[in-house]
């Protein structure tokens, strides 16, 4: 049988350090080569024997792994947080690094990452690039505000950025110096072509085959638009690599750290170690979708009331990832789900939950009495406030409960 040599790759943006072992941890070979197609193509034509392999994720691994991985038996992409914390050593060095990392390839023990196709990396990358331009398009708009205001100039503030109104504000602005109306002129020659670069941009992403079936699924979700849907798609890539909504969320970075000890436990701010892009993008649209979704909207009052908007729109944020990742597993459309609606074809039912109840009456917390005596007034059947006619229900009265109907 044929042994296999066991590689750790150390990149950074100029070299490659790399150590090759055997698996009784015998070193065979290390060195270091440029960081280059050339020398990396050089490199891999001189490797006889079939060879597993692993990197630490940096900003130069993509196109490495891309080169590499079509020539290794396998290849590995390692996070770089859970790599230091299991490697960690009192010296540290190129070479060292390489040979820690030959020696968990050995072992089995690199925390791998989910490395997207080249693809979809493509795709991520143009989409990434709208964002920055659409940034850049509201210092413009934020900057042209701030020099007219330097200068004691009233405007609308609705009316601004219009087209037609800028330029007719502009020519009436006699008593402003020559180079501040040459700077608010440039500003809205950068602002115009930020506009209609990102807009092109969103046009070519919508339009792309491999993303347009997958896009339209989850615009079915109420209040999540075009660029939400493909911020999701986009980022998450294969949404079958999430075992659960709760991983995904801290994918999204909706999740706060949780520590224990002595029996106590404390809850930190949301994690840094998330997609920051779709985060953002997330925190955004859940500002946004209660207006859209009444169950929503009532998740959002509630936390809202108890603590502030902020940790209200992460709540609402984190429900959103919820229905995001169910929609994009099934490749179904979004279903609201009603009293009288049938269960799905899988014996399962139908999500998201009900919506609340929009009787007054029916909707605020009651006791069991006075609920009965206003179920009875009604065709419907008898059910407590939030509850569903297929027997489960929601006790408004008892703090949220559920129990089981038998009769």
């Amino acid at each position: 049988m044929t042994d296999h040599h066991y590689i750790g790759l150390d990149v950074h943006k100029k070299t490659i350090q790399y150590c090759i072992k055997l698996a009784d941890g015998t070193l065979v070979e290390q060195g270091r080569i440029p960081a280059t197609r050339a020398a990396l193509a050089d490199w891999v034509q001189r490797r006889k024997q079939p060879w597993k392999g692993a990197m630490e994720a940096t900003m130069f691994s993509a196109w490495i792994y891309d080169e590499l991985a079509p020539n290794a038996v396998e290849l590995k992409v390692a996070h770089s947080a859970s790599l230091k914390a299991i490697a960690a050593a009192k010296h540290s060095s190129d070479r060292l690094d390489a040979r820690t990392i030959a020696d968990l390839v050995r072992v089995n023990w690199i925390p791998a990452v989910w490395m997207a196709p080249p693809a979809i990396r493509a795709l991520r990358q143009q989409l990434r690039y709208r964002n920055l331009v659409v940034r850049q398009s509201t210092q413009t708009k934020n900057r042209i505000a701030s020099t007219l205001m330097e200068h004691g100039v009233e405007y609308s503030k609705s009316k601004l950025h219009g087209k037609k109104y800028f330029h007719q504000l502009l020519d009436s602005l006699h008593q402003l110096p020559d180079p501040v109306r040459q700077i608010l002129r440039h500003s809205r020659g950068n602002l115009e072509m930020f506009q209609t670069t990102q807009q092109l941009l969103l046009k070519h992403l919508h339009a792309n085959p491999q993303l347009a079936e997958r896009v339209q699924l989850l615009e079915t979700i109420p209040g999540v638009g075009q660029v939400t849907a493909l911020s999701w798609a986009l980022e998450i890539g294969d949404p079958h690599r999430f075992a659960s909504a709760g991983r995904a969320m801290s994918y999204c970075g909706l999740v706060a750290p949780q520590q224990e000890s002595a029996g106590k436990q404390y809850r930190q701010p949301l994690s840094k170690q998330r997609n920051a892009h779709l985060q953002t993008v997330l925190i955004e649209a859940a500002h946004l979708v209660p207006r859209f979704h009444p169950e929503l909207l009532k998740l959002y009052e509630q936390v809202k009331a108890k603590r502030h908007a902020n940790a209200a729109a992460v709540a609402v944020a984190r429900k959103l990832v919820s229905y995001l990742l169910a929609v994009d597993k099934s490749r179904k459309p979004f279903q609201m789900r009603t009293a009288e609606a049938p269960s799905s074809p899988t014996g399962k039912g139908v999500f998201p939950p009900p919506p609340p109840i929009c009787d007054p009456e029916l909707a605020r917390p009651s006791s069991p009495s006075r609920v009965r005596s206003a179920a009875a007034k009604t065709a419907a059947p008898r059910t407590a406030p939030g509850g569903r006619a297929d027997g489960e229900t929601a006790m408004g009265g008892s703090g949220g409960k559920t129990r089981r109907r038998t009769g």
